[in-house]
């Protein structure tokens, strides 16, 4: 059995050092080798070694010893050897060591007392301390504040002992008298700490009575009283309104440490507007104050709480929160942003989107490394912004046009997703955001943004100059045709080609990526590309951005342009009343349409056109040599429809979220309600008054009601014992987020004490006991409830095993019973989550570990096996139902959660029928550490066949 340690120290097991070199090193006159020879004495003995014989040596050689450094040591050694025999008598060896200690306590030495007073505090031996207290209590009135406060220190350990009421009758009036007269902060802390602990009523009596000046008291005192107060307030909520009174006098406190604790102080005790609000002012003043990153990172959180109980009241604070914008810490800053964007209301939305102009102006300015994700985390709030307000669109969308361009790829995709969306919710803005389109397409430089801009030109051009515009910006941006020459010797040549080349730079990975619909996309559609500015090259601009980019070998930007000049050749049909005019438009598409094609075809490129790319423009060709009305419906509306389809779906799938975060509780039906106007309001100030109607209002609504499930409690009881084994164990699993507690309930079934019984826990995966085993003595028939605190530092599956040993009076062995496994389920720290397709491609893309599982399972329907997986992995389904809907026989779908350490989870469905009717396919999960991917897919190996 182990006991309890009150010493840590690392120790180094290469050179253990052997008994008897320290036993000389101790016996010798040299103090230096007297110092490395305790220190390794101490080190040995606190990893397991007893060393009995150094016990004399050390009485005779190390005690007289004056050197102060030997004497701390001295005190060190003491603390953790074995003072007590096995049947707990104090060993009689000990009384050398007493004398010692007294002649310590009465030391000229400041020093030397001061250590021994805070040894004393680590001992638990009554036999020893008993003769030590006249000099421990003369100690309390010492001149030098060292000794005075390690004096309160162990006058409270004393007290606390099981006889320490026997021992020090009257401590807590002496503490108190010292308190009183007491002048150095750290003594006086002390000293209330020992009446908070140990007299409770006194400490509140003597913080009451000296209620006006506790402002003036010192930081460390200050800390142990508004301790006081909350377990004050948490047992008598009847009192709590004088005890707020004192700490809104706090919050002016000069001590930062303090008015943060003052501030979390009143939130969890009071729920009256004027003390949330004191307390949000607090956290804002503090987020500005401090330059610490850390500190406004908890800072925020402590807001991001405010803002889920206290909405009402973080709304008027939003600029205060905005203002920690200025950090130019990225954390921070997105932490900020979310928080902000749940704050927003038609009041404030203006001044936010002021504020985040600024901030994207601010980010073209300064030449900082994350400046570019800065400015996409701020479009992308714009966006947001715009979404639930449409009509701040019309301020922000021209500003944010201007970095269609940017050289921040990502940055540049969010701005065209927003116009594209802006662009359907808000017709007024339609003429104006494509004429602004049109005069900034030439400064696009990367494939994704031209691909998304080239489909809003082809569906919202709508009238017959834009049309025109539309398509003579597409031709020069694609430059003269054809794309490459073919010289009189045979050989291929561009002209402008090696200018875009040279300047052209690929900016994704080599790795695949997975598509919305979960498929893989081939290289050449998947490949992005950025490009330098073009150069001028004999007075004029050389080859424009699309050129460029096709010159790269993007066909797939190639068959983007084929569909957009088709559908502006099939509107201008319909909008120009000259059919010369429509069929030169017509001939000049098809023969940009041909280059392409013999572009792809070219030994230009280190690759030829692919397949999909080539029957898409081919696909354009044959429709504009023959246009059907069914097909011109289909190319002129239907693609619009299903935007504007998809825009109403993610609509519903927000508002269903906040509908879903929106609970509402509801009171017992025999639950008692207060009127708050029959209410005597006398001698209460505004802020009691308010706190108790709050308290009451959380009453009526059922607040405080424990909404713990009883049958919920059941379910997670774990058998570890047989009913046949001698010693009966059952255990409660609690889970919280960072670590597990173990409920353990020991019955003793037979007829005899069992002496020195012990729960033994080991555990396998990232799972590690907090406490050391103790020993129960357990008497017949009778039960004992053991805790056993395990910490989690990874979402990983774990498992908790063990046995209980105990000891019978008439056997001299040990008995084992062996406990059952506990497995700690990785589905208690994962959740579900939502992110944008786009990040779920880029996780996708940079996650090294991927485990594949196989489908094999009894279910016959492709939606059901997904609901079962979601059941199964407690995950959200990204893919939107209407994705998923008609039956086809395949299906594939995205899936994602965030476990408690902010882990991402993702997983990939793909599953197809076969023709015998069973399901195939794979399960594809992918994270960033290993623990997560191998757990989740043993959890779906599991639970996968379903039908059961």
């Amino acid at each position: 059995m182990e006991k309890s340690c009150t010493l840590l120290i690392h120790f180094d097991k290469g050179t253990p050092a052997i008994a008897n070199e320290i036993k000389e090193a101790l016996e010798g006159n040299d103090v230096s080798a007297k110092i490395d020879a305790m220190k390794k004495a101490i080190m040995l003995l606190l990893n397991g070694e007893t060393l009995p014989q150094l016990f004399i040596t050390i009485v005779r050689y190390v005690l007289p010893s004056e050197d102060h450094t030997v004497q701390k040591l001295l005190l060190l050694y003491l603390e953790i050897i074995e003072k007590t025999d096995t049947k707990g008598r104090v060993l009689p060896e000990m009384i050398l060591i007493c004398q010692n200690l007294r002649n310590n306590l009465q030391h000229p030495n400041e020093y030397i007392r001061g250590v021994t007073l805070r040894f004393l505090c680590r001992l638990n031996e009554t036999e020893i301390i008993e003769p030590l207290i006249p000099s421990v209590l003369q100690n309390l009135e010492h001149r030098h504040p060292f000794i005075r406060r390690n004096a309160i220190l162990a006058v409270m350990s004393i007290y606390k002992l099981p006889q320490g009421e026997q021992l020090l009758v009257d401590a807590p009036e002496m503490i108190e008298k010292v308190l009183s007269t007491e002048q150095d902060a750290s003594a006086k802390r002390n000293a209330f700490l020992m009446l908070f602990t140990c007299a409770q009523d006194r400490a509140v009596n003597y913080l009451l009575t000296h209620v006006d000046r506790v402002s003036e008291w010192g930081e460390l005192l200050q800390m142990v009283v508004l301790e006081l107060i909350r377990k004050v307030c948490r047992t008598n909520r009847a009192e709590k309104g004088k005890y707020i009174k004192i700490i809104i006098s706090l919050l002016n406190a000069p001590s930062t440490a303090v008015i943060y604790e003052c501030a979390g102080t009143l939130v969890s005790l009071s729920s009256a507007p004027t003390a949330i609000r004191a307390a949000a002012n607090t956290y804002c003043q503090l987020l500005l104050s401090q330059s610490d990153n850390n500190v406004k990172l908890i800072v925020l959180d402590r807001l991001n709480e405010l803002k889920s109980s206290h909405r009402d009241i973080m709304v008027d604070l939003i600029m205060d929160v905005l203002r920690a914008l200025s950090s130019p810490n990225l954390d921070i800053r997105r932490k900020t942003l979310d928080i902000v964007l749940e704050l927003i209301t038609p009041r404030n939305i203006n001044e936010v989107v002021l504020m985040l102009k600024k901030e994207v102006m601010k980010t073209q300015s300064g030449e900082l490394e994350k400046n570019g994700e800065y400015r996409q985390m701020l479009i992308q709030a714009i966006h947001s912004c715009a979404i639930k307000f449409p009509e701040v669109a019309s301020t922000v969308v021209h500003l944010l046009m201007d970095f269609l361009g940017d050289s921040n790829v990502a940055s540049a995709i969010d701005v065209v997703v927003f116009v594209r969306e802006i662009i359907e919710t808000n017709p007024k803005l339609r003429v104006s955001i494509i004429t602004r389109l049109l005069d900034t397409f030439y400064q696009i430089r990367a494939a994704r943004v031209c691909s998304c801009a080239l489909w809003i030109i082809g569906e919202y051009c709508l009238s017959l100059s834009e049309v025109e515009s539309g398509m003579a910006t597409i031709k020069q941006c694609l430059g003269e045709l054809p794309f490459y020459s073919v010289s009189e010797e045979g050989e291929a040549t561009d002209a402008s080609k090696k200018t875009p080349q040279a300047n052209s730079i690929t900016v994704s990975s080599r790795r695949p990526a997975v598509l919305a619909d979960g498929t893989y996309a081939t290289q050449s559609a998947a490949s992005e590309t950025a490009f330098s500015a073009p150069t001028v090259v004999q007075g004029s601009l050389a080859s424009g951005n699309l050129r460029s980019l096709l010159l790269t070998g993007d066909f797939f930007l190639g068959a983007v342009v084929a569909c957009t000049l088709t559908k502006l050749v099939l509107r201008l049909q319909e909008v120009q009343p000259s059919k010369v005019e429509v069929n030169k438009a017509t001939t000049q598409a098809l023969l940009i349409f041909v280059s392409m094609l013999q572009l792809g075809q070219s030994p230009v490129l280190p690759h030829p056109i692919d397949n999909d790319s080539n029957d898409r423009i081919v696909l354009c060709i044959r429709l504009l040599c023959d246009t059907g009305d069914g097909i011109r419906k289909i190319w002129l509306q239907s693609c619009r429809q299903s935007f504007v389809k998809m825009l109403s779906e993610k609509q519903l799938r927000e508002t269903e979220e906040l509908k879903a975060k929106a609970q509402v509780s509801h009171a017992q039906p025999d639950d008692l309600i207060d009127f708050y106007h029959l209410k005597s309001r006398k001698g209460m100030s505004q802020l009691e008054l308010e706190d108790e109607v709050q308290d009451d209002l959380k009453r009526a609504t059922g607040e405080f009601v424990n909404d713990n499930d009883d049958a919920n409690k059941l379910n997670r009881i774990l058998q570890l014992t047989g009913f046949s084994d001698p010693v009966y164990a059952e255990a409660y699993v609690t889970v919280h987020h960072y670590d597990i507690v173990l409920d353990i309930t020991v019955i003793n079934r037979t007829k005899e004490t069992l002496q020195n019984l012990c729960l033994e826990l080991a555990t396998m995966g990232d799972l590690k006991l907090v406490e050391r085993p103790q020993n129960y003595t357990l008497a017949p028939e009778s039960s004992k409830q053991i805790k056993a605190n395990i910490k989690v530092s990874s979402t990983e599956t774990g498992v908790i095993f063990g046995n209980i040993v105990y000891e019978t009076s008439n056997v001299l062995e040990r008995t084992v019973v062996v406990l059952n496994d506990i497995h700690i389920d990785i589905m208690d720290y994962i959740s579900p989550a939502v992110c944008t397709d786009a990040a779920f491609r880029t996780m996708w893309a940079e996650f090294e570990w991927e485990n594949k599982v196989a489908v094999n399972t009894v279910i016959q329907d492709e939606k059901e096996f997904l609901n079962h997986i979601i059941k199964s992995t407690n995950m959200k389904c990204l893919t939107p139902v209407s994705a998923l809907d008609d039956e086809c026989g395949f299906l594939a779908a995205n899936l994602y959660a965030k476990s408690v350490f902010g882990e991402d989870a993702l997983v990939n469905l793909s599953v197809e029928k076969q023709a015998d009717g069973k399901l195939s396919g794979y399960i594809r999960i992918r994270s960033k550490t290993q623990g997560i991917a191998l757990s989740l897919g043993d959890k779906i190996t599991l639970k996968q066949k379903g039908g059961g």
